[in-house]
C-alpha cells in the first residue's frame, strides 16, 4: 500500500513508526500550497475482508455532501444578535442550514456559555417549528426557532483564582496530552463526567471555567465521551477553533479509534456493524436500542471493529472505529453482536457470566486515538494511554498494548 502525504491512521506501535511510544503528539503541517491528502477508495481494504456483522445492510443515511463553494458564492453570515430578553422566534438563514441547534445558538449569540445552551435545551425551552429540540438536531433553511430569554455568563479571567479553583486548573493541566493556542486534547479519566447533569456538580465543562483567558474567553467542548469512558477529549480554546473542529466532526473529517475489552471473541474477527439506534426511556435510565429504519427517533449507526488479541477465547481486545457518532453507539453495537464491553452497567446482559479474577468491574472502553485537521492547517494526531483499571486487566491477561492495531486498515465510510 503506497504512503500518502497524510495518513489518518499510522500504524501505532509497529516497527518503523515515526513517533516513538510515549512521545508527545505532533501536528503535521502541510507544505505551502498543499493540503494533506486523505485515504482514497483505492487504498481501502477489499470489501470481503470487512464483513457485515448483521444480516442486511441498510441504505446509507443522509444526503450526499455538497460540493465546496467559493467564498464569493456563500451568503454573508448574520451579524451577532443582541440577547433576547423575552421569548422570540427567528428564521434559519441559508448560511446556518444544517447546523446543530446548540451551535446555531452559539453562532447567533457569541459569548453564550455552552452549559447555558444545554440547560435550556434540557428544559425544553428551545423549540424548532413548534417541536422540542435536542442538542444534536440540525436546523434547515427557513426553520422557525423559538428562543427563550438568554443571559451571558459574567466573564471571569483565570487570574485571581481561589485556592480551590487553582487546584481544579492544575488538575486539568495534568490531563493535557496536546496543547497549542487553539486546541487542547485532554486525557479524560474514567468516572469524570464531561457535562453536568442531574446530581452532577463536578464535570469537565465546569472545570474549564478556571481556564478563561485574559479576554474572558473560556475553552469549549467540541465532542463528548460517556462518563465512564476514558481517553482523548478534544477542546477548542478559541471560537475560531470551535467552529472549525465542529465542522470537521460534521463532515466526518475526524477519525477516532477506541479500544475495548469484550466478552467472547467476535466472529468474523474483522467486521462492520450497521444498525439503526433509537433512545428508549424508562423510569430509571435511558438506553439506546436497535431499531428499524423509519422508527421514530431512529438514526443510522455504523461501526467497524477488529479483534487485536484474545485471552483463552473468553475475552477479546477489540479496536473500534465509529463512522457515525450516536449516543452509546459502541456500547450498544457490541452488545448487539453478542460481545458486550466488560463492566458496562447498561448493556452487559450475558447470563451466568463471571468476571475473571482480578479484573475490575468497570467499563473497559478507551477513546484511544483522535486524528483531525488542525484549524490552521496540518493534522492533530493524539493517542491516550490505557487508564489504570484497563492497564491492570491488560497485564493480568497478558495482552500486549503495543501490538499492531488492525483497525488501521478499516474503511472510513
Amino acid at each position: 500500500m503506497s504512503r500518502r502525504v497524510r495518513r489518518p491512521f499510522a500504524k501505532s506501535g509497529s516497527r518503523g513508526s515515526e513517533r516513538p511510544k510515549g512521545a508527545p503528539a505532533r501536528v503535521a503541517r502541510p507544505e505551502k500550497g498543499m493540503r494533506p491528502k486523505g485515504r482514497g477508495m483505492a487504498e481501502r481494504l477489499p470489501g470481503e475482508q470487512w464483513q457485515e456483522a448483521r444480516t442486511g445492510r441498510p441504505q446509507r443515511a443522509g444526503a450526499p455532501r455538497d460540493s465546496a463553494h467559493s467564498a464569493a458564492e456563500k451568503p454573508a453570515k448574520p451579524a451577532p444578535a443582541p440577547l433576547p430578553t423575552r421569548v422570540q422566534t427567528v428564521a434559519v438563514t441559508a448560511d446556518e442550514a444544517n447546523m446543530r441547534v446548540d451551535r446555531f445558538l452559539e453562532a447567533r449569540f457569541p459569548g453564550l456559555s455552552f452549559s447555558h445552551i444545554q440547560r435550556i435545551v434540557r428544559k425544553g425551552e428551545l423549540r424548532v417549528n413548534g417541536r422540542r429540540a435536542d442538542s444534536k438536531d440540525r436546523v434547515s433553511e427557513g426553520d422557525k426557532v423559538r428562543i427563550p430569554p438568554l443571559r451571558l455568563d459574567t466573564p471571569k479571567a483565570a487570574v485571581g483564582l481561589s485556592d480551590a479553583e487553582t487546584k481544579i486548573r492544575d488538575e486539568l493541566r495534568k490531563m493535557v496530552l496536546f496543547e497549542d493556542a487553539d486546541v487542547m486534547v485532554l486525557n479524560k479519566p474514567a468516572g469524570l463526567a464531561v457535562q453536568g447533569g442531574s446530581g452532577l456538580s463536578r464535570h469537565i465543562d465546569g472545570m474549564l471555567e478556571t481556564m478563561r483567558d485574559a479576554k474572558g474567553q473560556r475553552p469549549r467542548l467540541v465532542h463528548r465521551l460517556d462518563r465512564e469512558t476514558a481517553g482523548c477529549l478534544l477542546i477548542a480554546r478559541t471560537r475560531f477553533a470551535a467552529t472549525a473542529l465542529t465542522g470537521a466532526f460534521r463532515h466526518r473529517s475526524a477519525r477516532k479509534i477506541y479500544w475495548a475489552l469484550v466478552a467472547g471473541v467476535p466472529k468474523p474477527k474483522q467486521g462492520r456493524i450497521s444498525t439503526y439506534l433509537a433512545k428508549e426511556e424508562n423510569e430509571e435510565e435511558s438506553i439506546m436500542r436497535v431499531a428499524a429504519h423509519g422508527d421514530e427517533g431512529a438514526s443510522h449507526a455504523v461501526t467497524y471493529y477488529a479483534v487485536v488479541e484474545t485471552s483463552a477465547q473468553k475475552l477479546a481486545w477489540v479496536s473500534l472505529k465509529p463512522v457515525t457518532g450516536r449516543t452509546h453507539q459502541l456500547r450498544a453495537h457490541m452488545a448487539h453482536v453478542g460481545h458486550a464491553i466488560i463492566g458496562d452497567p447498561k448493556y452487559f446482559n450475558k447470563e451466568n457470566w463471571q468476571l475473571p479474577g482480578g479484573l475490575q468491574n468497570r467499563l473497559h472502553l478507551l477513546a484511544r486515538r483522535i486524528v483531525i485537521p488542525h484549524p490552521r492547517g496540518g493534522v492533530i494526531d493524539v493517542s491516550a494511554p490505557l487508564p489504570p483499571h484497563m492497564l491492570q486487566s491488560w497485564n493480568l491477561l497478558g495482552l500486549e498494548a503495543n501490538r499492531f492495531d488492525p483497525i488501521e486498515n478499516a474503511p472510513e465510510e
